[in-house]
């Protein structure tokens, strides 16, 4: 074992020891290192602890079902702003839409109608919908973050009605067996470990029941493997490394379900959610300042398990495709939710990746080759710049670990840039040429770009010192 293995080791052990974790399985997933996994403890049953043992990954389920959400919109059977009752027969709140369920600002009561988490009887999926007259609407559409199981199970059961099959046999189909998930499944298996809640007080591990989640399956049914979900971590953090033929999704749809579109705190804003996913930024490890590196992922929970799975994204040292799993047989050690994230930073920071040594590039066409350079605009400079094949601006003053913005000629206008990322995505940016053909103004997002510093009506300082 590496010296950096050692320190995950260490770490993992404190974790399951402190916590009183039955059984920990770790791994950790990323493109320039093996895959690195450990196990602590015992499963509880007559099953050896290694990396192939299932657990319960709760409400990391989602996460799948939420990418299928966004295949079926990709391949234009739903649309993100469709109201649910499109796409499923529903006595009530029909009017709730995709995006608003996915990101959990729907307004939908928590659990399915019932006590489910009393009972431990969850609906099938002929009860779940047909019940659901009996389920609040607990907030106004919009009006803020409120997680909802029951808003993940409708979604899940509209993927499967329109792909006609079951939301297992869909998601085996169309996410699973492409990614090579061969150890996670609606099922158990025979490699599974017993879950557990912990006395407070002693040492006692009280087996937890057995559950099926029935129609509410989409949310929270899954059973998996460390090694499998660092795997689909990664890939929700970097699919064009572990899928690049886009198999399962585009990695421009991954990026719009890694958006931002609530917190999860009004105050504090150190995590939010996109579609279907959990977003945490991390902060500076030395000084506590907010950084660009993105956690992307879900926690999960189920009778006698917890599961924490993230992948990340940007900073210095990040590699391609990488992701960590903690699944754990407790169903309160509730230490291990920060260990993936733990693990994350101290194997960037003890083993960055390598970096790669810049090689020359073709030049710019000649179109816009006179047109590279600084540009101000609303009095502030920006740089438009060739770099790996594309158009590009950033603001003059601005870090290197920020983004550009990416520009695109649309077809047959090369002089209309659509901005495909960054700074005013979306936006056009407009060239404007003398007779000569030189480009003299742009215009993007229609704030006019001028190679010197002007006023809005268009008062130039240079002429200041041309008349003095």
């Amino acid at each position: 074992m590496t010296e950096v293995g050692h320190r995950l080791a260490r770490m993992t052990r404190q974790v399951q020891a402190e916590a009183r974790v039955p059984a920990l399985s770790v791994a950790l997933h990323r493109a320039d290192r093996p895959l690195w996994t450990l196990t602590v403890g015992d499963t509880g049953n007559d099953t050896p602890l290694g990396p192939p043992t299932r657990f319960r990954i709760g409400s990391v389920t989602k996460t799948l079902t939420a990418v299928l959400v966004l295949q079926a919109r990709d391949e234009g059977l739903l649309d993100l702003d469709d109201p649910i009752g499109a796409h499923l027969d529903l006595p009530a709140h029909r009017e709730l839409t995709v995006r608003r369920l996915l990101s959990h600002t729907a307004g939908l009561q928590r659990e399915p109608y019932g006590d489910v988490w009393d009972t431990l009887r969850a609906p099938g999926v002929d009860q779940l919908l047909g019940e659901l007259d009996r389920a609040e609407r607990v907030l106004p559409p919009g009006r803020r973050y409120h997680y909802s199981n029951l808003g993940f199970a409708l979604l899940g059961q509209a993927v499967a009605r329109l792909r006609g099959g079951s939301w297992g046999e869909v998601l085996a189909d169309r996410v699973l067996n492409p990614l090579g998930l061969t150890a996670t499944a609606p099922v158990p298996g025979p490699e599974a470990a017993t879950g557990f809640l912990v006395d407070t007080y002693s040492d006692h591990a009280h087996a937890e029941p057995a559950t099926d989640f029935g129609g509410v399956g989409p949310a929270a049914q899954l059973w998996s493997t460390a090694p499998d979900m660092a795997r689909w971590a990664a890939f929700l953090a970097d699919p064009a490394a572990v899928d690049p033929a886009g198999a399962v999704l585009r990695p421009g749809t991954l990026d719009e379900m890694r958006w931002p579109l609530t917190v999860t705190d009004e105050t504090l804003w150190s995590g939010g959610f996109g579609l279907g996913l959990i977003l945490v930024p991390r902060p500076d490890p030395e000084t506590g300042a907010p950084q660009r590196v993105m956690h992307v992922g879900h926690d999960g929970a189920m009778p006698g398990f917890l599961a924490a799975v993230y992948g990340r994204r940007g900073g210095p040292g990040t590699p391609g495709a990488m992701g960590a799993a903690v699944l754990a047989s407790s169903g309160t050690a509730s230490a291990i939710l920060e260990l993936p994230h733990l693990l994350l930073d101290a194997a960037v920071a003890d083993d960055p990746a390598e970096i790669v040594a810049w090689t020359p590039g073709e030049p710019a066409p000649e179109r816009y080759r006179e047109m590279l350079g600084r540009w101000w605009g609303e009095g502030y400079e920006y740089v438009f710049s060739w770099h790996d094949g594309v158009l590009q601006a950033r603001g003059a003053g601005a870090p290197v670990s920020r983004p550009p913005s990416v520009f695109t000629p649309l077809p047959d206008q090369p002089d209309v840039l659509r901005t495909v990322s960054g700074r005013e995505a979306g936006e056009l940016l407009r060239l404007t040429r003398d007779e000569r053909g030189a480009v003299v103004r742009m215009h993007w997002a229609t704030y006019r770009f001028t190679r010197t510093q002007e006023t809005f009506d268009g008062f130039d300082f240079r002429a200041i010192d041309q008349a003095g």
